[in-house]
């Protein structure tokens, strides 16, 4: 055998994604990689905020749901992530209008409450605070038809003397 041919058997191959690299870990991943010769290790990876109800119940914890008449899950996802809540959404099309079901874990009920308690606090906050735009529609209808009403142009016919 050639010195580049016993090279070549001695190199191996070892990918380690993480943020910082330091010694310690990457004594750790050789250790593992040599006690397991070609196995792969996957890191365990938590999926955060949303998921799909299939990742939720990946522990077999059980579900609980809140049902939710608004659609609005861009301003729920910004107050659960701030309580480090994983849940799901599912939107129920049998009713008119549709209503959408929040799961999440049964252990994380209380923080779940406390979210959705801020969330509906400041839903409600923000319809009191702006008048809806078809009532601001409606009174501008109302405002342009009194103005003809009041525009209305008599004529009145004189004979030429």
């Amino acid at each position: 055998m050639t010195d580049q041919d016993q090279t070549n058997e001695r190199c191996c191959c070892l990918v380690i994604k993480g943020g910082v690299l330091s010694a310690k870990t990457l004594a750790i991943a050789m250790r593992l990689f040599l006690r397991g010769g070609r196995r792969v290790y996957k890191s365990a990876t938590t999926h955060r905020g949303k998921q799909t109800i299939k990742q939720l119940a990946k522990d077999g914890a059980k579900l609980e749901s809140i049902d939710t008449k608004d659609g609005n899950t861009r301003a729920f996802k910004r107050i659960a992530r701030k309580y480090g809540l994983k849940y799901a959404v599912r939107k129920d099309v049998s009713e008119i209008p549709p209503k959408y079901l929040v799961f999440f874990k049964s252990r994380d009920i209380d923080s779940m409450t406390a979210a959705f308690n801020e969330f509906c606090a400041e839903q409600l906050a923000k319809t009191k605070q702006k008048p809806s735009i078809r009532e601001t529609f409606q009174k501008m209808k109302e405002k342009a038809k009194a103005q003809v009403r009041e525009q209305v142009r008599h004529k009145e016919w004189e004979p030429e003397r």
